[in-house]
């Protein structure tokens, strides 16, 4: 039985251990085809908001691990809504140096 998240605001920890997840990942998609110069993410609390960045985080980040190996995201969103989108938007991910 899968638990709520509550409190979780991690997206690899949502996916790696079988929470609830409203996908959300179509978002990427939507910041991509806007391609606003800034970007402000307003809502209220407890609305989602850090979990969100992560999530994008986690798409675009090029991640590596502690000798230099890239850490292949892809598998995080391999049931996700953003895959179906196509490669004009998966070409984006694991590209990108995110502070």
């Amino acid at each position: 039985m899968r638990n709520l998240p509550i409190g979780i605001e991690f997206y690899k920890k949502i996916v790696e251990e079988d929470y609830y997840y409203v996908d959300k990942t179509l978002f990427i998609k939507e910041l991509l085809d806007i391609q606003g110069y800034v970007n402000l993410f307003t809502r209220p609390r407890r609305f989602g908001k850090t979990l969100a960045l992560d999530m994008l985080k986690t798409f675009f980040e090029k991640e590596l691990d502690g000798e230099g190996t890239p850490i292949d995201n892809s598998v995080y969103f391999q049931d996700r809504k953003i895959i179906s989108a196509g490669e004009k938007y998966t070409k984006h991910m694991g590209q990108y140096p995110v502070i």
